[in-house]
């Protein structure tokens, strides 16, 4: 009997749906006393691509360690879903008037399809998609606990906003220690009393942890919507490469900035990679320093700046301001205005990224204001510059041009004065940035100070004459939480006077309306402004048409849609209780399941959805939601496999195409060609290219030895560079088990390595050796009928099998999952050369190796007698006796020369060792009758006659 993958794997992958092998069981059903695993992989968004062979390495990783776990004895929750909601089926939308809802759901069951075949044990009956309304009523219903909760620094949590109300009934907000705009006015315990409700309304917003404001976004004029900082590269939207520009807009925002300290603190008990811990921290950028105010001249208005370097207030030369400052209209001068007016504009062009990565642009406009030092009371030009973000400290610095490069470099551009104020620093050619061993000069009462001693010492004045204060300081921002799309969720908020209402759990979910057009509307509102059906009727709570608002009992509904990372901030506690309609999983589930054991993704997400993720887990746990405040305890980043791209080469300036030895002396422009069309040998099928490009129909093709040889170069695996290797293909030819076994073959799962489609022959050759195993031999074939045999096995085939176990136990205990393959390979190799056939190796042999290749596993298992999947066979426990060698084969050495071998028992003295080599015939025939002058032995080493 053959190998035949086609058969067996689609048999198991079978048997395995219809007996729900997978799924995990919740407290209060019968196998849920075992000790709980949670494994999960970072969900897909399921794009109409489908996936290539890049895509599954970390869902094979993540599937041997919960099969390993399953053979250790846990109830393991391996779920799956898909992040639904995104740009990509809403641009096809627009494309194609296809409803995002029909794309999403063709995308999908591409995905279950092709992921079904590589045979994971995930526990389908989870299922979670972002998009489908009973998913996101919860996403709404935390958005609105959001809206209800305050952060209390006192208690260093997040509070029910009904206890901030109380406060202020009480004794006004005067003595409240909490997180809010900085903008917050005072107001007495009476004050507030008296306030109308809107007025109240309005203060509330400024304390919420989601709220409304005006915001400095990344706009996006040819997607119509926000994009978050990690949704744009180089200056242009990731998806589709438009140009982003700064603009305000009043959006919906996450208060992620209380949570900054906690953030950073969580890591430390986090077991995840540190590049993205350190990525994390970055993001975060704790500073401390002081904030200063600076009065402007001639002015009521003042300028807040934050500093890390108080000590250096005495070599402020000028200020600079984000050109989006909100002081900015107010301060400029008549003369300065249409200078500073098209600044502005030109500035709005260019993303926040580019802004902060580009160091070598010098830039800015004088407002024609000055401030007034605080301490010397000398006037400072205050000037904007787009090195300045808005939304970062207060917007504005006091600009040091002897103590930092960035306003050194600005200063000399624009010929400010530099005043020294550094003891001995030479700054003639740059800044001095040293903070050890500084000393300050020129500064009054900070002179002859260090760093250290002078900074305490400014806080303090500053303090005293009420110009400034000691703060801790963030480099990160709350979280625009609004987009400008249709195919997200639905904020469940009506507006009465202009002021968000949320609507009740009991309403939920407010579902997605229909519309005729997802772009937006011709006045510029969001693709809901479309929608017929979209406002809130308070009396009968539900949606209904637009024409009945009749702000009495009709209210318009939020037209902004969440962003993508909205649903996939929580998606990991539904999966404990997917399908519980009264909460988003029961206490019971969420006490047992906990958190996730093992989260594998990639590191890409370190400051968008793993932040994000921490924050809303942060949240839920200050309000008793979840017992855990961080979601996920060890976090691994797998590598990315990278395709290996095919070149042909077009000569410039004309339709002639050369072979790649062909093109020396030439210049010439490299195109990428599709590597379907090219062989191992790397040879072009030049009809098939001629017919995929019609550009090149009537190329000309210069040759080599009659082939056309393309180029070769290792790079990123994608669709746009024509070298994607689809999965259903390898499984097809080779089979899902080969397809395993391989990806994990290329190398450790963190690492980036390239796809070499040649080199799983090989591994498509160890399972037909495997399966060869355990059958009795059959000319020119893979195997005749099962054979396994019920003798004792051999010392040597249990010493294979033992020493197999133990690398194995280690490599998927350490994620090695590459060397476990290579130990497999070893041991079918070592106990075919042993003619092994017995039962006390074989069967252990296949339950270490079923959570690679699960398929061959489950069919020799049940050749072997088992009728139970090979899921819950205990995996093999290692047995270090088998290990032990008896007996040592010693190299007999005379005069460190090796003459011949010699077997001995290991646990041999070395006077009877001793004896024995001496008394040895081939010792005799190399002393010829002399006596050695020394004879050293080490026992278990070495054997030397020195003669």
């Amino acid at each position: 009997m053959k190998y035949d993958h086609k058969v067996i794997e689609a048999r198991w992958q079978q048997f395995w749906r219809e007996h729900k092998t997978f799924e995990a069981k919740n407290p209060g059903t019968e196998g849920a006393d075992k000790p709980k695993y949670y494994v999960l992989d970072m969900f897909p968004y399921p794009s109409g691509a489908g996936l290539h062979v890049g895509h599954p390495l970390g869902y094979i990783a993540s599937d041997i360690y919960a099969r390993y776990k399953r053979h250790r004895g846990f109830n393991v929750l391996h779920p799956m879903g898909y992040d639904s909601f995104g740009l990509p089926a809403e641009q096809y939308a627009i494309q194609t008037g296809q409803h995002p809802a029909i794309t999403t759901e063709t995308n999908i069951a591409r995905y279950r399809e092709q992921l079904d075949k590589i045979g994971f044990s995930f526990d389908w009956s989870r299922e979670v998609r972002t998009s489908d309304p009973a998913y996101y009523k919860w996403t709404q219903w935390i958005f609105t606990r959001l809206f209800r909760s305050w952060y209390n620094n006192d208690t260093d949590k997040a509070e029910d906003i009904r206890t901030l109300i109380l406060k202020f009934e009480k004794d006004g907000n005067t003595g409240v220690n909490a997180v809010c705009d900085s903008d917050t006015s005072s107001f007495t315990a009476a004050e507030w009393n008296a306030f109308t409700d809107e007025e109240q309304q309005h203060i509330l917003l400024k304390y919420r942890l989601t709220y409304l404001a005006e915001t400095e976004v990344n706009w996006c004029p040819a997607l119509g919507t926000v994009l978050a900082n990690d949704e744009i590269v180089n200056g242009v939207s990731e998806r589709g490469g438009h140009p982003v520009i700064r603009k305000k807009m009043t959006q919906w925002s996450m208060r992620i900035t209380a949570y900054a300290q906690r953030l950073l603190d969580g890591l430390d008990r986090l077991d995840w990679p540190q590049p993205l811990k350190d990525a994390q921290t970055n993001w975060i950028g704790r500073s401390e320093g002081a904030e200063v105010t600076f009065k402007v001249k001639g002015s009521d208005a003042e300028i807040p700046v934050f500093t890390t370097r108080p000590d250096t207030i005495f070599g402020v030369s000028f200020m600079t301001l984000a050109p989006e400052h909100d002081l900015v209209s107010l301060i400029t001068t008549p003369e300065q205005q249409q200078e500073v007016d098209a600044y502005i504009e030109a500035t709005a062009k260019r993303s926040e990224r580019d802004r902060m990565s580009d160091v070598k642009t010098i830039s800015g406009v004088f407002t024609g204001a000055y401030a007034e030092h605080p301490f010397s009371g000398q006037p400072i030009p205050v000037w904007i510059g787009d090195y300045v973000l808005a939304g970062y400290g207060t917007g504005a610095v006091m600009a040091v041009p002897c103590g930092d490069q960035r306003d050194y470099d600005f200063a000399k551009h624009f010929g400010i004065p530099i005043p020294n104020i550094f003891e001995h620093a030479d700054i003639s050619e740059k800044a001095h940035s040293e903070k050890q061993g500084t000393v300050i000069a020129n500064s009054d009462f900070l002179s002859g100070l260090s760093y250290e001693d002078a900074t305490q010492e400014a806080i303090r004045k500053l303090e005293a004459i009420g110009a400034g204060k000691g703060r801790i300081n963030y480099r990160l921002r709350d979280a625009v939480f609004s987009r400008q799309r249709y195919w997200g969720e639905p904020f469940p908020v009506y507006y009465v006077n202009g002021l968000p209402q949320m609507i009740g759990k009991e309403h939920l979910p407010v579902r997605l309306p229909e519309v005729e057009k997802y772009l937006p509307t011709e006045t510029g509102e969001p693709p809901l402004g479309n929608a017929k059906t979209w406002a809130w009727d308070t009396e009968n709570h539900k949606v209904v048409g637009n024409e009945r608002i009749d702000h009495k009992t009709v209210f318009p509904l939020e037209l902004n849609t969440m962003p993508g990372w909205a649903g996939s901030s929580w998606y990991f506690n539904r999966y404990m209780d997917a399908h519980n309609q009264s909460e988003t999983a029961s206490p019971e589930a969420l006490q047992y399941w906990q958190d996730v054991d093992l989260y594998i993704g990639g590191s890409e997400h370190a400051t968008g959805h793993l932040l994000y993720s921490r924050f809303w887990q942060k949240f839920q746990y200050d309000m008793k939601l979840v017992p855990v405040d961080e979601f996920a305890k060890k976090l691994i980043n797998q590598g990315m496999i990278l395709g290996t791209s095919a070149f042909v080469y077009r000569v410039k300036g004309t339709n002639t195409l050369v072979s790649a030895n062909k093109k020396e002396g030439l210049e010439t422009e490299p195109i990428h060609a599709d590597v379907s069309f090219v062989n191992a040998s790397d040879e072009l099928d030049v009809d098939a290219f001629k017919n995929w490009r019609p550009e090149f129909k009537d190329a000309e093709f210069v040759l080599e030895d009659g082939r056309y040889i393309v180029g070769r170069e290792v790079e990123k695996m994608s669709k746009s560079k024509y070298n994607v290797v689809n999965p259903d293909d390898i499984c097809e030819q080779y089979g899902a088990d080969t397809l395993r076994l391989y990806e994990m073959f290329l190398g450790p799962i963190d690492q980036a390595k390239p796809w070499n489609t040649a080199g799983i022959t090989g591994v498509h050759g160890f399972l037909k050796k495997l399966w060869k195993l355990y059958h009795s031999p059959l000319e020119g074939g893979q195997g005749g009928d099962f054979y396994v045999s019920d003798a004792p096995a051999s010392a040597e085939s249990l010493k294979t099998l033992h020493k197999t176990i133990k690398k194995v136990i280690e490599d998927i205990e350490n994620f090695s999952f590459n060397t476990s393959v290579s130990s497999f390979m070893i041991a079918v190799n070592e106990l075919s050369a042993q003619q092994c056939h017995s039962r006390e190796i074989l069967e252990p042999l296949v339950v270490i190796i079923a959570p690679y290749a699960p398929h061959i596993a489950e069919e020799l298992w049940h050749k072997l007698g088992h009728h139970e999947s090979v899921t819950f066979a205990t995996f093999p426990e290692f047995e270090a006796k088998y290990l032990v060698e008896s007996s040592k084969e010693y190299p007999v050495s005379f005069n460190g020369k090796m003459r011949f071998k010699l077997e001995l028992p290991m646990d041999m003295s070395k006077e009877d060792m001793e004896k024995v080599v001496m008394a040895h015939e081939k010792t005799q025939e190399q002393l010829q009758g002399r006596t050695p002058k020394k004879i050293i032995i080490v026992p278990g080493k070495i054997i030397n006659i020195v003669g």
